[in-house]
């Protein structure tokens, strides 16, 4: 797995819902991402504030391009938000461990809020495999509710939303045990509280994608350290963002 530090240019911009936008990058960078999963460290800015880079998960790839989905929730995303077709951004790529056993003959892929990008290209992949694929996406309401078309575009696609606005009401858990779906694994990310009730229900056939604050991106400053069943801790920017069902501890 091979890090790179390059400049990448933004070449569209577009807001999905309320305060979610979907950005696409253009640069030599891309070239180092090679499995779905894997995330993008961006320096917002060059003054020091906010000093720390933004760690994104990937939506889409090629070998010039990066398509990122984010949500402003502070000062950095919103920065971001403001940054204009053509502007340019310090990009760390090749972070990460995705999702690499894709060997399967039936998986679903299951994205809670902006668990959902990552899924989008994982999907696209075991497609190319040929697995028969099923997507679960999980929002809070209708409002928020993001890529559908895009997923039902490729496969199966089931909404789950927690007041019943659209789709399915509930979680994406329930949604998976209302339905009898052909599943060898499942894939997923989002909301720490989604994936224990994942682990829990589904613990020995998922692999499941966590997000984490981060300091430096790349495993030096242990920030984002977690405790599994497999090893006292493991770095989630490194050994991470995905790990087995099998080895997370889950949480409550």
């Amino acid at each position: 797995m091979a890090n790179y530090q390059g400049i990448m240019t933004i070449v569209s911009k577009r807001e999905l819902v309320k305060d979610v936008y979907e950005m696409i990058l253009e640069g030599e960078a891309a070239s180092y991402i090679t499995t779905p999963g894997q995330f993008i460290n961006i320096k917002i800015n060059d003054s020091l504030q906010p000093y720390l880079r933004r760690p994104m998960s990937i939506c889409d790839y090629d070998e010039n391009h990066i398509t990122i989905i984010f949500r402003v929730v502070g000062e950095g995303t919103k920065i971001l938000a403001q940054k204009q077709i053509g502007d340019q951004l310090d990009c760390l790529t090749g972070l990460g461990n995705g999702f690499v056993d894709l060997d399967h003959q039936s998986a679903v892929v299951i994205g809670g809020g902006l668990g959902v990008p990552p899924m989008y290209k994982l999907a696209k992949d075991l497609l190319a495999k040929g697995v028969k694929v099923t997507a679960i996406l999980g929002f809070n309401t209708k409002d928020a509710v993001f890529y559908q078309k895009e997923f039902e575009a490729l496969c199966p696609t089931y909404v789950a939303t927690m007041d019943g606005t659209l789709g399915e009401k509930g979680t994406v858990v329930d949604v998976l045990k209302n339905h009898d779906f052909d599943m060898d694994v499942y894939y997923t990310c989002g909301p720490e509280k989604m994936l224990d009730a994942l682990a829990l229900a589904y613990p020995d056939n998922g692999y499941l994608s966590f997000e984490a604050r981060m300091g430096c991106g790349f495993g030096a400053c242990m920030g984002c350290s977690c405790k599994t069943k497999t090893k006292p801790y493991k770095r989630i920017c490194v050994e991470g963002p995905v790990l087995h069902s099998s080895e997370v501890i889950v949480n409550g």
